[in-house]
């Protein structure tokens, strides 16, 4: 027989389940044999089965049938007439109606059947941000990555920045690990130098005499600086197009203050711009830290998606029954750029406007960068006034806050191997950003060197490699601050340490780590020099004021040591401690 003719309405659901996949593998031998009308048939049958199941049973047979990536019950969910609108969406709508929820107000569409072009699009013709130009070293090259793509920046004796291939011609060492000498690049390998064009202009071991080889130069890219941030444009084959290059219009409004940090994080840049474009998940993952969240206040939200293009979208949203629900507007802008602008209207009807950037640089297989910027209009002189290690720490919270769950999330992604829609149950009322995103990535990830869309995928050729930490007396060294420095390419810098992460990246936070460094010394010193001259006097009073003196020295030297850990330590929730 061609199928079971509904007898597993009359069983239990074990064998309703079995009876599934009897159907699927009947369906795959009609199939091979090309009686598409018995498949017709069973399709139909299939359907009438499962309409009459019961809300769990169906549960359980539709995430067996799409994780098994059933190509018959695709083909089923594509047929035409009676069975088109019998998607997997549907099946979901039952489902959750049985659960007493209306799916089409809580699930986003599956788009399935609906055709969308891919879209010409090339990784390599698009500006990316490398780094803050207030945290560019002026004295030394910085290496840097896009996608696997190894550069480096460096500013040259007129303080004009230049971008190579990090890699020296002679025998591929990185340039990054060399020097600026006389306002070239110099390889510390063999001392070859390179001057802002990428030609060679010195080889100590020349013979008297000897030209430089024609061949002895690197590979330059096109770098501006704009509103604070350094570009870099990948294609060597077509100039940078001034077009690409995201322009903020907030930032170039009168009074506007920014406060901007950098951090090196260990999972994909799309989850990280996925974490970014969702404010659903900020009164629980950052409860009574960041902006004054409160779990009790998350609820639904709205969004309006007010543009589609070939280079991203953008749209408005706002909490769900409020009397200005679309009150914030979100922009994401190819490759990598992601903003959330805010207008405030104040009692005396003047505007302010606050802005949230985010550009997030992929960095390799399961690695990114992101510059985080924050502004408005309404800071005044508080940027300038308060430290900036201060409001740094408050970013890293916030960061490490997600980290466990965007790293788990980028593990299921790369072992899976599936699209997002086999992993993800996106809601209407708090994912619809994710879902654009990803949908978008459908368009365009074909032109990039991996990506992660919402109904297809591409890994990364380079397999992410999982760093080990050293084992033994070295750990308790290699693990905590500083850790500078590694012992090879296994225990390299781990970017789940807030040091490497972010502190290596950022002059203020640098300064005052080391002024903690500096006067935690000096008050161990100066408190163990009054506590030598209190042993050594008799006088009662004199004792007496070394003893309190000793113990101000200690007591500085304990705040400096909560300084340090303030700065470098990362937070660990209390339930996880």
């Amino acid at each position: 027989m061609a199928n079971c003719g509904g007898l597993c309405l009359l069983v239990q659901p074990r064998i309703e389940l079995n009876c599934i996949n009897f159907c699927s593998a009947n369906a795959s031998q009609f199939s091979s044999k090309g009686t598409s009308a018995s498949r017709a048939h069973l399709h139909r049958n299939k359907w009438e089965v499962m309409s009459s199941l019961s809300g769990s049973n169906l549960t359980m047979i539709s995430k067996r049938l799409g994780h098994r990536g059933d190509e018959t019950f695709d083909s089923c969910l594509l047929s035409a007439d009676t069975s088109r609108r019998n998607s997997r969406a549907d099946v979901l709508r039952r489902v959750v109606a049985d659960r007493g929820t209306t799916t089409d107000e809580a699930l986003i569409e599956d788009d399935i059947g609906i055709a969308r072009d891919r879209v010409e699009y090339s990784w390599e013709e698009e500006w990316y941000p490398m780094y803050l130009t207030a945290e560019m070293p002026s004295n030394s090259p910085l290496g840097l990555t896009v996608f696997d793509r190894s550069l480096v920046l460096f500013y040259d004796g007129d303080g004009k920045i230049h971008c190579f291939e990090d890699r020296c011609p002679h025998r591929s060492a990185k340039l990054s690990e060399g020097q600026i000498t006389n306002g070239n690049l110099e390889c510390l390998y063999h001392g070859w130098q390179f001057d802002g064009t990428g030609t060679c202009v010195k080889i100590p071991q020349l013979a008297p005499g000897a030209k430089i080889p024609k061949a002895a130069c690197t590979r330059p890219y096109e770098v501006r600086e704009s509103q604070g941030v350094i570009w870099v444009w990948l294609s060597q084959n077509k100039p940078g197009d001034p077009k690409k290059l995201p322009w903020f219009e907030h930032y170039a409004r009168e009074g506007f203050q920014h406060i901007s940090s950098i951090q090196e994080l260990p999972y994909d840049h799309s989850v990280v711009l996925e974490n970014l474009m969702d404010p659903a998940h900020v009164p629980i993952s950052h409860d009574r830290t960041d902006f004054a969240a409160k779990r009790e206040d998350a609820s639904a939200l709205v969004f309006e998606v007010t543009e589609r293009t070939s280079r991203g979208f953008a749209g408005k949203w706002g909490r769900f029954g409020g009397p200005t629900p679309l009150t914030s507007t979100t922009r994401f802008e190819a490759p990598c750029c992601l903003r959330n602008d805010f207008k405030i209207v104040g009692k005396d009807g003047k505007v302010d406007y606050a802005s949230a950037v985010f550009l997030c640089r992929p960095t390799g297989q399961g690695k990114s960068m992101v510059l985080v910027r924050f502004g408005g209009t309404r800071f005044g002189n508080l940027a300038k006034s308060v430290p900036g290690w201060i409001v740094h720490s408050r970013f890293n919270r916030v960061f490490e806050e997600d980290m466990g769950f965007l790293a788990s999330q980028n593990e299921t992604l790369v072992r899976k191997k599936v699209a997002t829609k086999d992993l993800y149950l996106n809601l209407k009322s708090s994912d619809t950003w994710v879902s654009e995103y990803r949908k978008w990535l459908d368009l365009t990830g074909h032109g990039m060197p991996y990506y992660f869309g919402h109904r297809s995928q591409s890994q990364s050729a380079n397999i992410a490699v999982a760093e080990a930490a050293p084992a033994g007396l070295v750990a308790a060294t290699a693990s905590s601050y500083p850790a500078r420095g590694s012992f090879g390419a296994m225990f390299a810098r781990d970017p789940t340490n807030r040091y490497f992460r972010h502190v290596v990246h950022c002059k203020s936070c640098l300064r005052a780590l080391n002024g903690f460094k500096k006067f935690q010394k000096i008050g161990v010193v100066l408190g163990a020099i009054c506590t030598g001259i209190a042993i050594t006097l008799s006088a009662g009073a004199w004792r007496a004021t070394f003893v309190i003196l000793a113990l101000l020295m200690f007591a500085a030297a304990y705040a400096c040591t909560q300084g340090i850990a303030t700065v470098t330590q990362n937070v660990v929730r209390p339930h996880r401690r």
